[in-house]
């Protein structure tokens, strides 16, 4: 599963050209109940939309109820999991714009930090989003759409052994708009396949090392 990533900025969102440059701000790494970019339509309109990383924001999770993640949705079980099935079900489809997602490798022993990508062109994830009512307005949040990789040349390096192996979907540019405007979930579910290993990019890059024990700031 994939809990953090790098949103596509600059000049690599630009490539996204059908879609509006992000009016908002938004980190350098997104990690779970931060702001990022999604691109999704609306009644035949394209749009940029500021929405939190997890399909329950924490803020949402019941008093009493143990904390669960939500950055992530299984394909296998996406028109059953209460979270997401909703979503699903009225084909509430986004893209993720993204620079690099990150996985740990255990393969040294210990796990490793690496980033996942397409060596420095931007790549769009296949997500979910819904919405939510706040005191300032409405709000959105989106989830990534994941499918088993235990045979997949590069996604099955990562991740802890005896773990199943999973990976983000990754959608071609030819895809998008099919994929955006997909009118039944079969239809949708065509889609959630495994990106070619050899077209991908992966390498160790971990954090910095902590210089203090003050709470290192991820947006830098």
């Amino acid at each position: 599963m994939c809990t953090s990533y790098e949103p596509a900025q600059g000049d690599l969102f630009e490539a996204f050209t059908d879609f509006p440059v992000p009016r908002f701000e938004y980190k350098r790494e997104t990690y779970k109940d931060y702001v990022a970019p999604i691109l999704r339509l609306s009644e035949g309109e394209r749009r940029t939309d500021p929405a939190t990383f997890g399909m329950v924001p924490r803020k949402h999770i019941p008093p009493g109820v143990k904390v669960f993640d939500t950055m992530n949705a299984r394909a296998e079980t996406i028109g059953e999991k209460r979270s997401f099935s909703g979503a699903w079900k009225k084909l509430q489809l986004c893209l993720i714009p993204c620079a690099w997602f990150y996985e740990p490798n255990y393969e040294t022993g210990k796990p490793v930090r690496w980033r996942i990508g397409l060596d420095n062109r931007p790549l769009a994830i296949a997500g979910l989003w819904r919405t939510w009512d706040e005191p300032e307005g409405l709000a959105m949040s989106f989830t990534m759409l994941t499918v088993n990789a235990d045979d997949h040349p590069l996604m099955k390096r990562f991740h802890r052994p005896g773990a199943e192996k999973r990976s983000v979907v990754i959608l071609r540019p030819e895809e998008y708009d099919d994929w955006l405007g997909a009118r039944s979930t079969d239809e949708a579910r065509s889609f959630l396949n495994l990106f070619p290993a050899d077209e991908m990019k992966a390498e160790a890059y971990p954090l910095p090392p902590r210089t203090s024990k003050e709470t290192l700031d991820l947006s830098i």
